[in-house]
């Protein structure tokens, strides 16, 4: 039962690339290949790592949000972990297994979601679900 590997030192620099706050870097997406998980891309824009992610494989996506009003603009990250219906059920049954190895790296987080639906993952959603586990919910006229 073979979890795949990692290339950590290529995974951790774009995990701080992402949180660091002088960057332009709001998300990484890791890939497999073969069995090895690995940076394929960062990027600013988050509709567009929607986009990239594979029809057929699993995936990982870290990502930064700004949440909160003008007075209190907070980044909040998740951990988005993708797993179409279509992948086979060995390398779902290792899924689990993959995402508790991969988060020994990229450990902070506010929100984790495990999906087979895009929709799922749209920033509203995520936005949303980031909001609820932040503790004080700051909004206009609360």
């Amino acid at each position: 039962h073979m979890s795949a590997v990692f290339d950590k030192d290529s995974i951790a620099a774009a995990y701080q690339d992402v949180r660091n706050d002088s960057s332009e870097t709001n998300w990484a997406l890791f890939v497999y290949e073969e069995n090895e998980i690995k940076l394929q891309q960062t990027g600013s824009v988050y509709q567009e790592v929607l986009d990239l992610l594979p029809g057929d494989d699993r995936a990982f996506i870290y990502a930064r949000f700004t949440t909160g009003d003008e007075m209190s603009k907070r980044a909040k990250f998740a951990l988005l972990a993708w797993c179409p219906t279509t992948v086979a059920p060995l390398k779902k049954a290792r899924f689990g297994s993959d995402r508790a190895n991969l988060k020994t790296v990229i450990d902070n987080f506010a929100v984790e979601v495990v999906s087979d639906d895009k929709s799922e993952l749209q920033q509203a959603g995520v936005e949303n679900m980031l909001k609820r586990a932040g503790g004080a919910n700051y909004g206009t006229g609360q």
